[in-house]
């Protein structure tokens, strides 16, 4: 059995910060790679960020340079450093795990529930 539970998100003014964390339950095996994605209302759910098996790490345009994905394989949690957050980044944001070597961008395995970040202008 595989659960995703996120937390950390909220309502934040713009230019400001918060950090998504994700702790993953996977008891048979080790994911390949773990992201983030985010659905506004009303969109597709988009690619975020991704890292995996050897630290690599992946950022859709919009939010590189400012957004930072992390992997704690000991404590098997995830993090999303979001720092000068803009209107634009309001959305439902869900972790999500691949098991195998893929894609990095779409195809995952397993998915949280999401956590709403709201950014106020």
């Amino acid at each position: 059995q595989v659960q995703l539970v996120e937390s950390g998100g909220g309502l934040m003014q713009a230019g400001g910060s918060l950090r998504l964390s994700c702790a993953i339950s996977t008891r048979t095996f080790n994911p390949y790679a773990t992201g983030w994605f985010r659905q506004a209302p009303g969109k597709e759910r988009d690619f975020v960020a991704a890292t995996w098996i050897g630290d690599r790490t992946s950022y859709a345009e919009s939010v590189k340079g400012r957004f930072v994905i992390s992997r704690d394989y000991a404590k098997n949690m995830v993090y999303l450093q979001m720092n000068s957050l803009k209107p634009e980044d309001t959305a439902v944001y869900y972790c999500a795990v691949r098991r195998l070597p893929g894609p990095i961008s779409y195809n995952y395995d397993y998915w949280g529930h999401g956590t709403q970040v709201t950014v106020s202008s």
